[in-house]
């Protein structure tokens, strides 16, 4: 899953972008608002964590023109206004969650993944697919209960994948969410990675749609058909 942080403050983003990234997110940055709004504009993420008093273009402004060019990724905004007033207009500009500033960073992950759960229809931290179930909050994956040991590309790859159980996702789609933007987005990688996730998991776990993309394979899917 692949995050945008739009945070002005050095302290407070470097420690945002660490502790995201050691949950397994692909994370960018930026550090002001009309850097943040090309970035949020230009590229696909999963979702953002916006704070309100940013240079150049406050964060209302650019969460309200993202809305308005229809991009509809879940934003998480950050402010160290505590009125009633700036936390309806961050909703009503758009926004889906907020916190106020100071927050405990494991409250703004649990938050994050509730939003991204969300987005993908997904209600549960525990997603599954057969005996193969990742649980979002702790980052463990387990076939038939028993633990698995995946790399972090890996469980990124899994992750999305699992997110969006029942949709074919090409190469293109994977690349744009399990990558941060310096990462050397090499597209031969994924099949690497594929071909991992199918000796640890099984060969069936992950299908290859030719000249599409992958899906995941979930035999309950089939079963319900």
């Amino acid at each position: 899953m692949r995050v945008l942080i739009v945070e002005d403050e050095p302290t407070l983003s470097r420690q945002l972008r660490t502790t995201l990234e050691g949950a397994g997110y692909a994370v960018d940055l930026a550090t002001d608002g009309e850097d943040g709004h090309f970035l949020g504009s230009s590229e696909n993420y999963d979702a953002v964590v916006l704070d309100l008093g940013l240079p150049e273009v406050d964060g209302l402004t650019v969460l309200d023109r993202w809305r308005k060019e229809g991009r509809e990724m879940p934003v998480l905004v950050l402010t160290a206004r505590d009125s009633w007033s700036d936390k309806v207009a961050g909703l009503d500009a758009g926004a889906d969650d907020y916190l106020t500033k100071p927050f405990q960073t494991e409250e703004l992950i649990a938050r994050l993944r509730a939003l991204i759960r969300r987005a993908s229809g997904n209600a549960s931290s525990e997603l599954t697919a057969g005996d193969v179930r990742l649980d979002t909050r702790s980052g463990k994956v387990t076939l038939a209960g028993e633990p698995v040991k995946l790399t972090a590309q890996e469980y990124k790859l899994l992750s999305y994948l699992m997110h969006h159980k029942g949709k074919v996702v090409s190469r293109t789609e994977m690349i744009e969410h399990i990558y941060d933007q310096d990462f050397d987005r090499d597209s031969n990688t994924i099949e690497v990675f594929v071909t991992r996730i199918r000796k640890k998991l099984g060969q069936d776990v992950i299908t290859t749609i030719r000249g599409l993309g992958y899906a995941l394979n979930d035999p309950e899917d089939r079963n319900n058909g």
